[in-house]
């Protein structure tokens, strides 16, 4: 599909299939056509160029109302004056259900999200996250076959947002009906979703599992986009099928990798390492270097100083200035209630990281 408003191409001519039953996640910066994407799935945009097929059947044309499609809103779009159980409802009453049958499967929609016993509530009376599922509800209730969700946990509170993350992966494993989620937030797309799609300009990335993404991105764009990544210039010096030798002038070092690259010698290169995988070693005077796993002495090893710490609890991020005076990110997790003590600020320090550590990238 291609949309464009003017001169702007919001959505350059993506091709997508997803499977039924899938958590599809569309992430990417604000203005990457994600949301766009998402509003003609719904109805709400009509495609300049292209085609929406469900289940074989073309729904391009089809008015939002006829499509067997729900949307949950960022906002959740649910009406104040009405009582939850009314919320969910209003649907099925607008399609003409019965009396009977509406009240059967409101009870069971309440059930499916735990928001039983507050049918007769309105939603001023209750929280954040029992109005998120309301709105849930509401799309269920009227069994779409795909159901799309516009940031739908971006309103919550940091800590309700990690609740509802399981609640809403389980709920959808359990319902077995296709999500589709527009997100800006990596950490919700990797958490959720079995498969993502990274966006950008309009033009789709990288299509990948939330794994994938994050172990073996398509290109810097992707790498940086995706978590937290330090990435290195280079060139390649050998090239063997399980062995390379890479030149990273920013770091002062030469690279040692466990598998070939398939790199010219003449090509500039990327190496991405995730903070998580560097070490930290001391840097005591006239102490040897360490050697790093799976890789020969003299490589993957460098001089640095330790510019700033924040200690996160459950982990600490290290800035680590190197003698070229480029900046490194590492992560550690605190697995001892001292951890954070073991480094501290101006420290000289040696940092590493393994043979297999590294992901290269040619974009």
């Amino acid at each position: 599909m291609t949309k464009r408003f003017g001169p702007v191409v919001a959505v350059d001519d993506v091709s997508l299939a997803i499977a039924e039953g899938e958590f599809f996640a569309l992430l990417g910066p604000s203005g990457c056509g994600k949301t766009t994407l998402l509003r003609m799935l719904a109805g709400f945009e009509t495609p300049t160029k292209g085609r929406i097929l469900i289940d074989g059947e073309d729904y391009t044309r089809t008015p939002p109302n006829r499509r067997p499609v729900n949307m949950v809103f960022q906002s959740y779009a649910v009406f104040p004056h009405m009582t939850v159980s009314e919320n969910i409802a209003y649907g099925l009453k607008m399609d003409g259900v019965r009396a009977a049958e509406r009240r059967e499967r409101v009870a069971e929609a309440l059930a499916l999200v735990q928001l039983e016993g507050l049918g007769d509530r309105r939603p001023d009376q209750l929280s954040g996250g029992q109005r998120q599922r309301v709105a849930l509800a509401r799309a269920l209730v009227k069994r779409p076959r795909v159901v799309l969700l516009d940031e739908p946990l971006s309103a919550l509170d940091a800590k309700l947002r990690e609740e509802l993350r399981f609640e809403l992966s389980r709920l959808q494993d359990r319902v077995g009906i296709t999500f589709v989620m527009v997100t800006h937030d990596q950490d919700e797309a990797l958490a959720l979703a079995t498969r993502c799609a990274v966006m950008h300009k309009g033009s789709l990335v990288q299509v990948a599992t939330p794994a994938d993404l994050y172990e073996f991105p398509s290109s810097r764009l992707v790498a940086d986009f995706i978590g937290s990544v330090n990435l290195f210039e280079g060139r390649v010096r050998v090239d063997e099928s399980d062995h390379a030798i890479i030149d990273l002038p920013e770091a002062g070092i030469t690279a040692w990798l466990d598998h070939g690259t398939g790199a010219s010698e003449t090509v500039q290169i990327w190496l991405a390492i995730r903070p998580e995988k560097m070490e930290l070693h001391k840097r005591e005077n006239g102490a040897a270097p360490p050697v790093m796993e799976g890789t020969p002495e003299g490589y993957n090893v460098m001089p640095g100083t330790i510019a700033d710490i924040a200690y996160l609890g459950s982990e600490s991020v290290y800035e680590v200035r190197l003698e070229t005076g480029k900046m490194v990110r590492v992560i550690r997790p605190n697995l001892t209630r001292w951890d954070q003590e073991d480094f501290t600020w101006d420290e000289p320090v040696w940092l590493g990281w393994h043979a297999e550590a590294a992901a290269v990238l040619l974009q």
